[in-house]
């Protein structure tokens, strides 16, 4: 999970400006949102991200709970090999 170098945070700058307190686009923005966390935004994304999030509050507190969750279950997930068993009947129900 690269979400964190590619993240903006809220600046002083954007502290003082004028916070939009509902979105209009927030479906499209959690699209993207998600997209950044899951590191497959592209540039546009990205640019439409730090342009726009620093504005709206919904958007800025749903970026931080899903970056929040993520991490959290990153840590949680303890990532263990398939038995070759399990990988051969698969494989075997599939190309069947």
């Amino acid at each position: 999970m690269n979400a964190s170098s590619h993240t903006p945070s809220v600046t002083e700058e954007a502290q003082k400006q004028t916070m939009k307190h509902s979105c209009e686009h927030h479906a499209e923005c959690m699209k993207i949102i998600q997209a950044i966390l899951d590191d497959e935004a592209t540039e546009a994304e990205k640019d439409h991200f730090r342009e726009n999030m620093d504005k709206c509050l919904p958007c800025i507190e749903a970026y931080r709970l899903e970056k929040c969750i993520k991490e959290s279950l990153t840590l949680k997930l303890v990532k263990k090999p398939c038995p070759q068993s399990i990988m051969d009947t698969i494989l075997s129900k599939v190309n069947s």
